[in-house]
């Protein structure tokens, strides 16, 4: 089976170039299941209920998230009510929402989604290795396909945490740094691994946010209003191969699409 992870949708622009790819994506690459990071689609900060049910009516099956996540207040009631919107999981526990959902793909084959958050240059919240130890004792055994969205700052927390879980789920694909990295492979115990799957928005940008007024911030030091970069627009994602019957991964790629806007 074939899951496709797109990377951090960034405002309207990430979202627009979903709405005019996604549906012809499935059909050619023969998609079973679409995840996406959407922690920045309201604006490029946080996601709100009328954006994630908009995502989810393009063809995205599951969205994962970040610390961004919260920014939106109206977003916290919604996540208890709509279990396919996920929030990192090792978050303390009496917050709202979930860092795992399970459901059958387009196949028929159930396949476990998982959200953490690493911590280095982050909120000190539970750690991430811990939590994914616990998540993945509680899940039944029946479900072997497990895809985990690693949202993190550094390239070694992350690449650790995919050593850490080879073996153990299907794939390993970071997020947060919305620049996508190129080390594309399957680990040694068979998990496809990405340390960033990068942004999907403006790339004549800095990480999505207009370039002007980001130098303007590093320049003076003085705060700004952060507002999303226009232009080229690009989807980048991740396609992985999956056996359905041992989890392993068989093949992993990026996949780039560009639109003019």
């Amino acid at each position: 089976m074939n899951l496709l992870f797109i990377g951090d949708i960034f405002a309207s622009p990430g979202r627009r170039i979903i709405a005019e790819s996604l549906s012809d994506i499935i059909s050619s690459e023969r998609i079973d299941l679409v995840i996406a990071n959407a922690e920045n689609a309201a604006g490029g900060f946080g996601i709100t209920p009328l954006i994630a049910e908009e995502l989810f009516t393009m063809g995205i099956d599951v969205l994962t998230s970040g610390n961004h996540v919260w920014d939106k207040r109206e977003i916290q009631d919604y996540l208890d009510r709509q279990p396919r919107l996920l929030r990192p999981a090792n978050y303390p526990g009496n917050l709202p929402g979930s860092g795992l959902h399970v459901g059958r793909a387009r196949n028929g084959v159930e396949v476990a989604v998982m959200n953490l958050q690493g911590r280095t240059h982050m909120v000190p919240i539970d750690c991430p290795f811990r939590k994914a130890d616990e998540m993945l004792a509680g899940l039944d055994p029946s479900v072997k396909v497990r895809f985990v969205d690693f949202h993190a700052e550094i390239t070694s927390e992350k690449v650790a945490f995919g050593w850490y879980l080879d073996g153990r789920v299907s794939a390993v694909v970071g997020t947060h740094t919305h620049v996508p990295t190129a080390d594309t492979r399957i680990l040694t115990n068979g998990t496809a691994y990405q340390t960033d799957a990068g942004l999907t928005g403006s790339y004549d940008s800095i990480i999505g946010v207009d370039k002007d007024i980001v130098l303007r911030r590093f320049l003076t030091g003085i705060p700004v209003r952060m507002e999303p970069a226009r232009g080229k627009v690009e989807l980048h994602s991740v396609i992985i191969e999956v056996d359905e019957a041992s989890g392993r991964a068989i093949s992993v790629r990026r996949y780039e699409l560009e639109r003019a806007h």
